[in-house]
C-alpha cells in the first residue's frame, strides 16, 4: 500500500516509476495504490518485501502486510465486482500487500 505525492512532474515520474517497478516484480493492482503479490510461503513474501525496499521512493508512505490465503479469502467486497486480477493469483498460500 502506498501514498506518494503527485503535485510536481518529478513526483509524478517517481510515482509512475515505483508503480512500474512493482508490476515488473509480479505485483498486481488490487485498488489504486494497493498492490498484491501471491507468494508460496512467508519466506518468499519477506523476500519480495526486501526487493521492494531496493526501489522505494524517498518521499511518501509505503507499507507492506503479509496475510495468508485463508485470511485473504475472508475479505468481503462491500460494493463493486471482484477484480479479474485476483483470478490470476490461483492456489498460492500467502498473499503480500
Amino acid at each position: 500500500m502506498f501514498d506518494l505525492p503527485v503535485q510536481t512532474k518529478r513526483q509524478i515520474r517517481t510515482y509512475n516509476k515505483f508503480r512500474k517497478e512493482l508490476i515488473s516484480h509480479g505485483f498486481l493492482m488490487m485498488q489504486y495504490s494497493i498492490y498484491i503479490k501471491s507468494c508460496l510461503n512467508k519466506e518468499a513474501a519477506q523476500g519480495s518485501i526486501n526487493n521492494v525496499k531496493r526501489f522505494l521512493p524517498k518521499d511518501g508512505h509505503v507499507r507492506s502486510m503479509i496475510i495468508t490465503e485463508r485470511q485473504f479469502e475472508q475479505m468481503s467486497i462491500l460494493v463493486g465486482d471482484e477484480d479479474r486480477n485476483l483470478e490470476i493469483l490461483g492456489e498460492n498460500r500467502t498473499i503480500e500487500f
